[in-house]
């Protein structure tokens, strides 16, 4: 049975997706399939097949005046399924939504200062217009109808003090994104906005909606008894030169019963390390094995760090767990953004299980991309889903 291109939902989202190589035709496969209605804004996010200034060409025709904000992926998902030289469009209506959208460029020198002076203004510029709407007859409060959605260059190294600075400049309103990625070529990630394309950059969504949501993270982390301490580090470019004072990847191998020059994105997908931050554990994922047998990771690491050996035994379960609790919590799932770790869906192919997490992902919904990393509120991520869940019913005004 052929799998639907598009999706339609009650909060007036579409989404679209496309496999077409030529970037042109792609383009205008997916405006077909959404129309040509006037959008709020556009989230494009497209495999490194196709050229970021050629992309932008192809969108202008097929949607202009139309704002939008992307970013190249590790691979896609939609209601067409999980492609890895594909592109999905999800496309925000006009009514029910208020979107503003920034760029903060230069993030490797000037991203703290840029990105909090940034995120202040944005704030500042939506619950201004808000406002009028804030007090309702049923006292919904409007403000707290505001998250904030980031994109961020995932080759940067800077995402942690990045979404740092942007969630102490927002205060009380909550922050979801990924970063954005190249298929594990770790050469160059792309964003795009309104024709512009940013490397070392970051794209700050804030969006408005009289729409029930939910932010959410999921991880399937067990830790096991194996412990390894970071005694020789190159924190800056998140590089780990001896673990348990040995050369990393081969004191990592021979946890794993593996050689160091056996090191792959499956063996780091299926035997992540994580750090213990309370009483919770949080994935430091491993991007690849080096020459000199450092590993170089995708998240911030440090000398003293304690990394935890673990697995991930049964992801679709737990992925689909969490996914229910959200149809739960809101009257039913209208639609889910997600932005999923590549090693994740690595894992699955692994356990031969992709088939599976990309029918849980159709069947409720969740369209988005695989990343170098995921935020949420706070925090920098590595091995988890990430996203934005929308409710199947809309707030009473």
């Amino acid at each position: 049975m052929k799998r639907p291109d598009k999706t339609v939902t009650k909060c007036g989202i579409r989404v679209a997706g496309t496999s077409k190589l030529n970037t042109h035709d792609a383009i205008m496969d997916l405006r077909s399939q959404i129309g040509a209605t006037p959008y709020q804004h556009l989230i494009v996010l497209f495999s490194i097949s196709h050229v970021p200034s050629v992309l932008c060409e192809a969108i202008q025709v097929a949607f202009p005046k139309i704002p939008y904000s992307g970013c190249t992926t590790a691979g896609e998902f939609g209601p067409h399924g999980m492609t890895d030289s594909g592109i999905v469009i999800i496309a925000f209506p006009v009514e029910g939504f208020s979107i503003c959208a920034e760029v903060i460029t230069e993030i490797d020198q000037f991203g703290v200062e840029r990105a909090t002076n940034t995120a202040r203004t944005m704030r500042a510029k939506l619950l201004e217009r808000a406002a009028p709407c804030r007090a309702t007859r049923h006292g919904v409060d409007r403000e707290k109808q505001i998250f904030a959605l980031l994109l961020v260059d995932g080759l940067s190294n800077f995402e942690e003090m990045l979404v740092a600075a942007i969630n102490w400049a927002m205060g009380d309103l909550q922050l979801i994104g990924g970063s954005s990625a190249d298929q594990l070529f770790y050469d160059r990630a792309t964003l795009v906005q309104n024709g512009r394309t940013f490397s070392n950059a970051a794209l700050l969504l804030l969006v408005e909606t009289s729409h029930p949501f939910k932010l959410f993270r999921t991880q399937d982390f067990r830790p096991s008894d194996t412990k390894f301490v970071v005694t020789a580090a190159d924190a800056e470019r998140r590089i780990v030169r001896e673990l348990n004072a040995e050369p990393a990847a081969i004191e990592y191998a021979r946890a794993i019963n593996r050689t160091s020059q056996d090191l792959d994105a499956y063996a780091f997908a299926s035997h992540t390390l994580g750090v213990r931050i309370g009483d919770e554990h949080y994935c430091r994922s491993i991007r690849a094995a080096n020459p000199d047998n450092s590993l170089s990771f995708f998240c911030a690491i440090d000398e003293g760090l304690v990394l935890t050996l673990a697995k991930t035994p049964d992801l679709v379960a737990s992925t689909e767990e969490a996914l229910r609790q959200l149809d739960v919590a809101l009257d039913g799932l209208d639609l889910v953004i997600g932005f999923d770790c590549i090693l994740r869906r690595l894992n699955a192919e692994q356990g031969q299980a992709r088939h599976h997490l990309e029918s849980t992902y159709r069947k409720h919904r969740v369209v988005g991309f695989h990343t170098y990393g995921e935020q949420f509120n706070a925090m920098h991520l590595n091995q988890t889903l990430t996203g934005i869940a929308f409710g199947g019913r809309q707030v009473a005004q």
